[in-house]
């Protein structure tokens, strides 16, 4: 009840921390847009802290890690969740993680590729769209008035037109 308590307090109003029930956590490390970010699972099974929490990377987010890459991470927090057995290690495992997420993602290759699409078309072939010309936007009277007022003879503005009163 106190690391849960706990837990609320320091997270509040962070936006890579979530609470999926009173026993299980996740804690996103990195930027979103980043491509070395992942996403660690924690959760507690009846007898924590005595026992290990239960740690998985198994979502959706982190389907661009590789298995191995995966593996050495959840190897590393194990070693970390050994030497807390017996004491409420939660924040020390999400902070743990967020100080070496270079050194867990060092293997991790940097996809180029953002997305992939693939378009299957059924029935009619692709036909470009032909060139238009684009129509010129019809002005009133009052409005083409307006815009001869505020330009010269040539069309321009005048100078200093968008200059900033600097003493007033």
């Amino acid at each position: 009840q106190m690391e849960l308590e706990a837990l609320r307090s320091i997270y509040e109003g962070d936006l890579c921390f979530r609470e999926l029930s009173p026993v299980s956590f996740q804690y996103r490390i990195g930027e979103n847009g980043d491509p070395k970010a992942f996403l660690i699972e924690i959760s507690w099974p009846e007898t924590y802290p005595q026992t290990a929490p239960v740690i998985s990377m198994d979502a959706f987010f982190n389907n661009t890690i590789s298995s191995a890459v995966k593996q050495s991470i959840l190897d590393k927090l194990m070693v970390e969740v050994k030497a807390n057995l017996g004491t409420a290690m939660t924040y020390t495992l999400f902070e743990y993680a967020k100080d070496n997420k270079e050194l867990f993602m060092e293997n991790q290759p940097v996809n180029t590729v953002t997305s992939v699409s693939n378009s299957i078309a059924i029935g009619t072939p692709y036909v470009p769209a032909s060139k238009k010309k684009d129509k010129k936007e019809q002005l009133s009277k009052t409005q083409k008035r307006k815009l001869a007022d505020k330009t010269d003879n040539k069309g321009e503005l005048p100078r200093g037109w968008n200059w900033v009163d600097v003493i007033k």
